[in-house]
């Protein structure tokens, strides 16, 4: 049977070794037997971190970046909603492609072009490099995967014919605005000044290309407006225009600025973590 404990080792407030001495015997115990026996204490943890962060090969398939599975409840309404929209409502991005009847913003690539030194976009000047511009998104694989009608690909803007011909500019005072006609033209036009109800002068003009997400086009689609924004920087910079300045953007532009963000804070985030722990092991030296 043990005996009485010694005042000396009993806590107190004047003695706190009760703590330090039992921590003290553990870690010499320890040190012991890494010092006797060193190898399993140097390889086990190599060979544990080796095989834990073989995991990271299967990181890229794993990431979880979609901007909408991080930011909307996972069994919200509205998602059920669209499901419902969708299986009443499908969409035919490859004979009736109707915009308002898309369940989500769709596939697209947008061009906005802005009249430069205070001048309209229906100028004769702007007007026709506006024309070089959409002939320059008209390639062979843009026919192919763009979103259709009867008439063949949708037009990018109700003033431009569906095709990349050439089109005489409206006439001052030929358009009615927002509606014309049948048209509505307050998506298609900026920056508009009106004399009675009609388009006198136009700062700006949209462009939409949109393209078939049904079917097995969806991907090529995809590719497509990946290819669009590594090229079109380029390509409005061999147009060499002078009378329009052209931004754009795309239904993927949300998508990869969201992922580049991610990639730009971690190496922040590891000098952070760097810091804190250097910090950390300094002060304990004192």
């Amino acid at each position: 049977m043990a005996g009485p404990r010694d005042s000396a080792e009993r806590c107190s407030c004047r003695n706190t070794d009760c703590v330090e001495r039992p921590l003290r015997r553990l870690f010499e115990g320890l040190a012991s037997g890494v010092a006797a026996c060193p190898w399993p204490f140097v390889l086990v943890p190599l060979l544990l971190s080796g095989g834990l962060g073989a995991g990271f090969l299967f990181l890229p398939q794993r990431q979880a970046n979609d901007i909408e599975g991080q930011f909307t409840p996972t069994w919200g309404p509205a998602k059920a909603e669209r499901d419902f929209v969708r299986r009443h409502f499908p969409p035919n991005d490859s004979e009736r492609f109707s915009a308002p009847r898309l369940p989500t913003e769709g596939a697209y690539a947008a061009l906005i072009a802005v009249a430069t030194n205070g001048t309209s976009v229906l100028d004769a000047a702007a007007w026709a490099e506006v024309l070089r511009l959409n002939a320059t998104v008209h390639d062979a694989d843009y026919e192919r995967l763009c979103a259709r009608t009867a008439d063949g690909c949708v037009g990018p803007n109700p003033l431009l014919p569906p095709g990349w011909g050439h089109v005489a500019p409206p006439e001052p005072g030929s358009l009615s605005f927002p509606v014309n006609g049948s048209v509505f033209l307050g998506a298609a036009l900026g920056g508009v000044e009106t004399d009675g109800g009609r388009v006198r002068t136009a700062r700006a003009l949209k462009l939409m290309y949109y393209l078939r997400e049904d079917g097995p086009e969806a991907q090529d689609s995809r590719q497509w407006l990946e290819s669009f924004l590594q090229n079109i920087s380029s390509k409005v910079a061999e147009l060499r225009l002078g009378s329009i300045q052209v931004t754009y953007f795309t239904s993927l532009s949300r998508q990869q600025e969201f992922e580049r963000n991610t990639k730009s804070v971690i190496p922040l985030f590891s000098i952070t973590y760097m810091l804190t722990i250097n910090f950390a092991v300094i002060s304990c030296l004192r």
